[in-house]
């Protein structure tokens, strides 16, 4: 998977059934992607927060872009979290970890900083699978092929997908011939009350989850996509 921002339960899902995660560090930046931005409850309806960044030509490597430092962006990300979720049951909390790893101004590179990010809540989650960056594998091929080589170098028996790739690898046709399975997600979150919205708006970032539901709840949720009351905190 490439590198997100503030990803979605959906995301560490994939890492909870994972052997080895390899975070594709090495691919194209995409301007206005999952890459540098995602999305919170702002208000009641759904809003990105985005990472604004520098780049100096098209085909740069997402694993050589830097945060624009000169928008103020971290003390921006920080105040708008602490406005969304400081009222929420675990706002405080998660938002206290997160802002301790935004306003690190060491962290110049957007991979880093979501490495940071996932790498953390990794951790609170309980998710164990260890993290490798494709840039340091040197396995080389396009698409499909990269993918199916990659799962030979870990010895794995097979590959877990998320189900919107479901298209070009069918079209690739690499694992139909391979002896590696190809494994497609599945996933559906369910609803979890939601601090103030009548409703659920659903595919936010992990902060929304944990800041409604708090820690361990957000273990199970992010395992089964069921929101458990009696894993509630407190």
């Amino acid at each position: 998977m490439q590198p997100t921002y503030l990803p979605w339960s959906g995301y560490f899902n994939l890492i909870s059934q994972a052997t080895h995660f390899v975070l594709l560090d090495d691919v194209q930046f995409e301007k206005s992607s999952w890459q540098n931005r995602n999305r919170i409850l702002l208000n009641g309806e759904p809003q990105y927060i985005t990472v604004p960044t520098k780049r100096q030509f098209l085909e740069q490597p997402l694993k050589d872009i830097e945060a624009d430092e000169r928008q103020n962006w971290r003390r921006k990300h920080v105040a708008m979290l602490r406005q969304v979720y400081s009222r929420h049951p675990y706002g405080s909390e998660v938002v206290d970890l997160i802002a301790g790893l935004i306003t690190d101004e060491a962290t110049k590179l957007l991979v880093d900083l979501n490495m940071q990010i996932l790498q953390t809540f990794c951790r609170r989650l309980d998710l164990a699978a260890p993290f490798h960056r494709a840039s340091a594998l040197g396995i080389g091929g396009a698409r499909s092929e990269r993918l199916e080589a990659i799962s030979k170098h870990f010895d794995c028996e097979e590959y877990l997908s998320p189900v919107g790739s479901r298209e070009y690898l069918e079209q690739d046709g690499i694992f139909e011939r391979s002896p590696i399975r190809l494994v497609y997600q599945e996933y559906t979150p369910s609803q979890y009350p939601q601090h103030r919205h009548g409703g659920w708006a659903s595919h936010l970032s992990i902060v929304d989850v944990v800041a409604n539901i708090g820690w361990d709840a957000a273990r199970a949720y992010v395992r089964t996509g069921k929101y458990l009351a009696e894993s509630k905190e407190g």
